[in-house]
């Protein structure tokens, strides 16, 4: 009993791990956007579209990888991915801290992209599989808590050092992170149902009408989440403009108190399903407090500087049931398919902001900044609701099962 106990806490250490460098390269790129670009000689014209083009191929990157390393970790293990997911987000971030142009850069966002897509999904999925279906909850709570924390290391370290070394400094952190790996246990469920010839893949998931709309209900259930982060922490200086601001906030601080708000709401929300016993209601109240702040956060007129980043403070926290809906995703599919579900989903989910962003772009252009985003808004969080309530409860379900 004591040898399963440490090789739980080591799994959810390293997948706590693998989640913080994951979140600490998404963010890092976005605070060393503009003073990268700069040093490599693009002029403060094209500082946006080239920003625009590098982030779309780490954000293609990912889905892509998300797709790769989920199938991958359906029929070759849970722990191929953890290891080959890191091994190539080293190499790329290392790489990158040498480029010395445009068209470099892009292709190992690209890559770094592909590297990081499987660190979530394959580390919820493992310690899912290798916890009690009584305690597991607490274990991707932590999770995501943990990796949380890795947006406000790459502000600091962003704001702190050179942004080629911010680059090393995250593909040392991965090369720890796969050396410690190395001697990681792979999950028995997998293995079961690897001894059967039992292995998945996209095909098994859209095999019925039934799975396909349990897997598009994942989906929505995260988009409200990516709707906060991606639109009104990402455009914080534009709706501190539009709500007459008369101090204009700084993205990397809004940043930074999101996903402050995150880490906690993460704890929170994970710890409560475990006491209360559902996922269901908890992502029902975690929603519904998401909503009430966003309205609060689009309707404020002229709030102050300290006002404006408490609201986005209770934004990330309220946006917080994160690990509560990755954990679910994994829990509504069977082990053949469940690391692909709990891969793909999330990557989904992020990639979800390119068609809110274009959406709230041409809204913005007709109804204004706030109402432009108040329609995003209405429509996230009601597909959002309409998803989780036809969706089933898989607090204490037996995950050992196959599609």
């Amino acid at each position: 009993m004591s040898h399963n106990k440490r090789m739980v806490n080591t799994t959810i250490l390293l997948a706590a791990l693998g989640y913080f460098v994951d979140i600490y390269d998404l963010i890092l790129f976005s605070i060393v956007r503009v003073k990268s670009l700069k040093a490599l000689g693009v002029p403060d014209t094209e500082l946006l579209s080239q920003g625009v083009l590098l982030l779309n191929m780490q954000m293609g990157g990912m889905l892509l990888g998300g797709i790769l390393w989920g199938m991958l970790g359906d029929k070759r293990g849970r722990l191929s991915v953890l290891l080959g997911s890191i091994f190539l987000y080293s190499i790329a971030n290392i790489a990158n801290g040498f480029v010395d142009s445009v068209g470099a850069y892009a292709v190992l966002r690209l890559l770094a992209g592909i590297g990081l897509a499987g660190e979530l999904g394959a580390g919820i999925t493992l310690v899912s599989e290798i916890m009690s279906k009584e305690t597991r909850g607490y274990g991707t709570a932590i999770v995501a808590t943990v990796g949380i924390l890795g947006a406000i290391a790459a502000a600091l370290i962003g704001d702190l050092f050179d942004w080629r070394a911010a680059y090393f400094i995250g593909g040392g952190m991965g090369v720890g992170l796969l050396l410690l790996r190395i001697k990681a246990g792979e999950s028995l469920m997998f293995q079961k149902a690897r001894d059967q010839k039992q292995r998945g893949g996209l095909l098994r998931i859209f095999k019925s009408a039934s799975n396909i709309w349990k897997y598009a209900r994942c989906i929505l259930i995260g988009v409200p989440l990516w709707f906060v982060v991606g639109i009104l922490i990402t455009f914080a200086p534009e709706f501190g403009k539009a709500l007459g601001m008369k101090e204009v906030p700084s993205a990397g601080k809004a940043v930074m108190f999101a996903y402050i708000g995150l880490a906690v709401g993460d704890l929170t929300s994970g710890f409560l399903s475990q006491i209360w016993g559902s996922r269901k209601k908890i992502a029902a109240a975690f929603m519904a407090l998401n909503a009430v702040f966003m309205l609060m956060y689009l309707l404020a007129r002229a709030p102050s500087l300290n006002m404006f980043y408490i609201m986005c403070l209770s934004l990330g926290f309220a946006s917080g049931y994160w690990a509560v809906f990755v954990t679910i995703a994994a829990e509504q599919f069977g082990t053949n398919v469940r690391s692909t579900v709990a891969t793909t989903v999330p990557n989904f989910v992020r990639g979800a902001v390119v068609p809110l962003t274009l959406s709230f772009q041409s809204l913005k252009g007709i109804y204004g900044t706030i109402n432009g985003a108040l329609i995003v808004a209405v429509f996230c969080v009601g597909a959002a609701f309409w998803a989780l309530i036809n969706m089933e409860e898989t607090h204490g379900k037996d995950l050992d099962y196959l599609e």
